[in-house]
């Protein structure tokens, strides 16, 4: 029987399972994993998973927010102190990292951390040990321990912004999210599921996506990925109850970002084209820009990834 965070994993396009697989395999393993993607696109939830399907899953998951951990706070969070270690400290304190004993250490947006306390996260990882603002002695702490980043670190590391040497701690095993926008062929499958579940949530009757509508979300970039894509559905469920949606019915920014693609501006040759050769070469061309990524070059191309292998059928590419 599937757990909730099963269920919440939600996606079928090849890109989704290929990365639901390795994190299976990851979390047979207490290796240190590093799961890097823009914001929005779930990961969290992924650490979640992981921790779900680890045998630590009986123990705890402790998150730490680590853009919102203040500079002057940040030890005392992590590292817990003892009634009077400083101004202020009037009693006790557990660190995070000591509340994570057995389960798993999430560290979320790992690249907002203060260099003085990344040089002290790094001793943690390297030794397992942990030293109470207070104390003199450390103690051992026994978790496996999970980041995530919407950060290119190696880049921060480049700037001088994040630790080398902790980039290398933690960036053992990585894991790359994909956006929304390279798992087109998710759309479809995510904005029924949500608006399904979103309805049976608020009691409502669940809205209907007329064909021309779904393409042009296909066709959408989805900068706010998953979380955007969650908003959408649930704004519509609440807006239009049982409705056709139509293009007309989508927020202004859907509809503006399809003008800005479609306005780009291409000049006609004095001798004119053979439409079905341009056509097969900026299919070409969009195939090796992403790589051989049908999603990628479909939305390189304007289209929907199905309306993207139809033609490369038609060309014989």
């Amino acid at each position: 029987m599937k757990t909730q965070i099963e269920h919440d994993m939600l996606g079928q396009s090849a890109e989704f399972e290929g990365v639901q697989r390795t994190a299976k395999i990851m979390a047979a393993t207490d290796v240190t994993v590093l799961i890097q993607g823009e914001s929005g696109t779930g990961k969290e939830l992924m650490a979640k998973y992981i921790h779900a399907q680890s045998k630590r899953n009986s123990a705890s998951i402790v998150t730490i927010n680590c853009a919102a951990l203040p500079e002057a706070l940040a030890e005392s969070e992590l590292f817990g102190h003892i009634k009077g270690a400083f101004t202020g400290a009037t009693s006790d304190q557990c660190g995070r990292i000591q509340s994570a004993h057995n389960g798993t250490l999430f560290l979320d947006e790992v690249g907002e951390l203060p260099l003085s306390i990344q040089a002290k996260l790094l001793r943690f990882l390297e030794e397992g040990e942990c030293q109470t603002i207070g104390q003199t002695k450390t103690e051992k702490v026994n978790v496996r321990v999970i980041a995530a980043t919407n950060r290119d670190l190696y880049k921060e590391v480049k700037k001088g912004n994040f630790r080398e040497d902790l980039f290398y701690r933690l960036n053992v095993v990585p894991l790359d999210l994909p956006s929304l926008r390279d798992r087109q062929s998710d759309i479809t499958y995510l904005i029924n599921h949500l608006s399904a579940q979103l309805a049976a949530k608020h009691r409502l009757d669940v809205p209907r996506y007329n064909m021309q509508t779904i393409e042009h979300c296909q066709r959408y970039a989805w900068p706010g990925n998953i979380r955007e894509l969650k908003n959408f559905c649930e704004r519509t469920v609440i807006l239009l109850s049982g409705k056709t949606i139509t293009v007309d019915n989508l927020p202004l920014e859907m509809k503006a970002d399809q003008k800005t693609k479609t306005s780009v501006p291409y000049t006609l040759p004095e001798g004119g084209v053979v439409l079905e050769k341009l056509e097969a070469q900026l299919i070409n061309q969009a195939m090796d820009k992403s790589h051989g990524n049908q999603s990628k070059a479909a939305r390189l191309l304007g289209l929907t990834r199905s309306a993207l292998l139809y033609r490369m059928k038609k060309h014989a590419i």
